[in-house]
């Protein structure tokens, strides 16, 4: 006996990514329905072997549906999320609406699963921001061993995060370049993304930082430890799929380089790649269609007492989204519902 799926947003790149996944980790699925907005209507998409046609969001009836995994804006999760969870469907969201409620758990398996149970109390559970989720997926293990009192973190995020115009966008500019009489707007970033880097993702604060940089900070503190201080400059980058981080971790206790590595070795959902060679590191063009986070060039930080840097990359698509959406539903089923 499995569970009744929705998948809505199916269209988009998370939402198709969100099948693939369900499908190539055989999630328990007895019945799926996949769901967008009027515009997409009949729209076709992928499960496995299947195709499946779109129905319409705004008329879907989630009575007796299992869970939802939510993979549109939050306008449109805060008008149908609560529709669905009232009719009983645990929804699973993507978007930043719920991540700070304190009412809602924001969930990576690896860290903190126990939060699962606190689902009940709206029937809502939140997944984090895609540079988010990679990084305290390495951030979990060693603070667990030598207790982290501030991380500084600079990003390089690829533009799929910014959805498939920011792909095109990207791939109209590097074909401009390479020929000037292919003529192209400026729709998604306010600069150039092509052969550029943009120090720019979301809106500005009062303070200088961009609300990418605020998410990346209040997220950890709820998901690791509100004690961790954490300062973040967020970077789009000319790459189509995979987050790269660089952080720096200064810790409570002294942590070997040599003993960080054995530890994220042995930690869930990562993998070490950390060769002091030539290529002995991980990029994300390598990372792309991979469930892991993948951690590199770890070594101490000699300009403090209890430092590390590391760089952590992961498919963005994947981890920073539809996996860990797909890993809250197991954790879901395994833990609360038991059908599968």
């Amino acid at each position: 006996m499995g569970y009744k799926v929705v998948v809505v947003g199916a269209t988009g790149n998370v939402g198709r990514e969100m099948l693939n996944i369900l499908d190539e980790r055989q999630f328990p699925v007895d019945e799926i329905a996949v769901l967008a907005s009027r515009k997409s209507l009949g729209t076709e998409v992928t499960f496995g072997e299947r195709t499946l046609k779109t129905q319409d969001l705004d008329t879907f009836d989630f009575t007796g549906w299992d869970m939802a995994l939510f993979a549109v804006g939050s306008e449109a999760t805060k008008k149908y999320a609560p529709k669905a969870a009232k009719a009983g469907c645990v929804v699973i969201d993507n978007s930043s609406l719920y991540r700070y409620d304190p009412d809602i758990p924001l969930i990576v398996p690896e860290v903190n699963p126990d939060a699962i149970h606190v689902y009940a109390k709206k029937n809502i559970i939140a997944n984090p921001n895609c540079s988010t989720a990679q990084m305290v997926v390495a951030l979990k293990p060693l603070h667990d061993r030598a207790r982290i009192k501030r991380v500084v973190v600079s990003t390089y995020q690829s533009v799929s995060g910014s959805g498939k115009e920011a792909i095109d966008e990207l791939w109209d500019q590097t074909k401009a370049h390479y020929n000037p009489t292919d003529d192209y707007q400026r729709k998604v970033y306010p600069k150039d993304i092509a052969f550029n880097v943009i120090p720019h993702i979301d809106v500005f604060l009062d303070d200088g930082s961009t609300k990418e940089e605020w998410k990346m900070v209040a997220e950890t503190k709820k998901i690791v430890d509100p004690s961790i201080k954490v300062t973040a400059t967020c970077v789009r980058v000319p790459v189509f799929v995979g987050h790269s981080e660089a952080i720096n971790i200064e810790f409570e206790d002294f942590l070997d380089e040599d003993e960080a590595r054995d530890i994220l070795r042995e930690a869930p959902g990562i993998m070490v790649i950390d060769k002091r060679e030539d290529g002995g590191y991980v990029t994300p063009k390598e990372c792309v269609g991979d469930f892991a986070t993948f951690i590199s060039r770890i070594r101490q930080d000699s300009t403090i007492d209890n430092g590390l840097n590391l760089w952590c990359v992961s498919d963005n698509l994947r981890k920073g989204a539809a996996l860990n959406a797909v890993q809250i539903a197991e954790l879901l089923g395994r833990e609360v519902l038991r059908k599968g």
